[in-house]
């Protein structure tokens, strides 16, 4: 079977844009990766898959912003893009429920909403700016991280630079209304948020405090209770890390997180109620800060990619256990920060 990955990532040495390779699940392989849309900063892409829009990240000059193109055709066509003075935000998130686009700019600490068209035109509704700082000195302003949906439908933000997650309501027009703020422990840093797919559980990780906090949300008023907290890296590990990545296994029972400066994913058992991780597993990610990693539909692999030392790493997944292997290494991913299976 063969596989199709898009790789976004920053274009400040060797990468050009997007890039698109195939994974081969017979021969345990990826492909060398082809240039897809030459684009400057495209470090994060969301998708589209029922009209093939391909949502990016992107620059220009002194603006940032997101760009839409149409992939339906034998090459990329740009519909549009939507740019505003400063740094480009760091994340999107596409809802295909209400043909919306969430952007998280952690530069500017805001949550920015796109409507999205039929035919990928992108336009923006609303921004929602935080204010607020935390005590360690990446934590200067707000820093909004990331922002997607809970099991219900309400918008959650990730806030490293406040050391907290806002849930919003939102409108059918894309306009947001605060609900509920949850606080962490001071210089956390949270950056990334996945819900367990059955239980009201989520999984918060904290690239300052390199670890994943356990939380019950409460459907009814949108808001977070902390469980328990267990860490990404070992005990005796004193050099930096900054944790990056986090996903969950469809069934519910395996949690991956990525640690950049240890360069690993850790692998945590879940408990049949979602409220306990067992950390099972550490492995290298073959390379140097490993920004993104995802499993492939068939949760049968695992790809990481390192951005510092431009190379992706293939790891065979074992659903039962959740284990990962390593099957091959030195992939030529140039500068990239994101990875997105169709």
């Amino acid at each position: 079977m063969q596989e199709k990955i898009y790789l976004g990532g920053y274009t400040k040495r060797v990468s050009q844009g997007i890039y698109e390779t195939t994974l081969d699940t017979d021969k345990e392989e990826v492909a060398k990766p082809q240039l897809l849309i030459k684009n400057q900063g495209g470090t994060y892409i969301a998708w589209d898959g029922e009209r093939e829009h391909l949502f990016v990240i992107t620059s220009d000059g002194e603006q940032g912003g997101v760009a839409s193109y149409d992939l339906n055709g034998d090459t990329p066509v740009l519909v549009n893009s939507v740019l505003a003075p400063g740094s480009s935000p760091a994340h999107v998130f596409f809802d295909h429920g209400r043909s919306l686009l969430y952007a998280a700019n952690y530069h500017k600490g805001q949550i920015l909403v796109y409507s999205v068209a039929a035919d990928g035109q992108l336009a923006l509704v609303d921004t929602v700016q935080h204010e607020g700082h935390g005590p360690k000195p990446e934590q200067e302003a707000a820093h909004v991280h990331q922002t997607i949906l809970t099991p219900d439908n309400r918008l959650v933000a990730c806030d490293l630079g406040m050391d907290e997650i806002d849930t919003y309501n939102v409108g059918d027009t894309g306009h947001l209304t605060h609900v509920s703020t949850f606080q962490t422990s001071a210089g956390f840093g949270p950056r990334h948020i996945v819900f367990h797919p059955t239980a009201p559980i989520a999984y918060l990780l904290g690239e300052l405090g390199s670890a994943v906090l356990v939380l019950a949300y409460d459907a009814v008023h949108g808001s977070f209770t902390p469980l328990e907290e267990k860490s990404l890296i070992p005990d005796d590990w004193t050099a930096f890390n900054g944790s990056a990545a986090i996903r969950i296994s469809k069934d519910g029972r395996f949690l991956y997180a990525s640690n950049r400066g240890h360069n690993s994913i850790a692998v945590f058992n879940i408990g049949s109620d979602g409220r306990h991780l067992h950390l099972i597993q550490r492995i290298s990610t073959e390379g140097k800060i490993p920004r993104d990693f995802n499993l492939d539909p068939t949760e049968r692999f695992a790809l990481a990619v390192n951005q510092d030392s431009d190379n992706g790493t293939l790891f065979r997944r074992d659903p039962e256990s959740g284990f990962l292997t390593l099957v091959q290494k030195d992939i030529d991913t140039p500068e990239s920060t994101c990875v997105l299976f169709i």
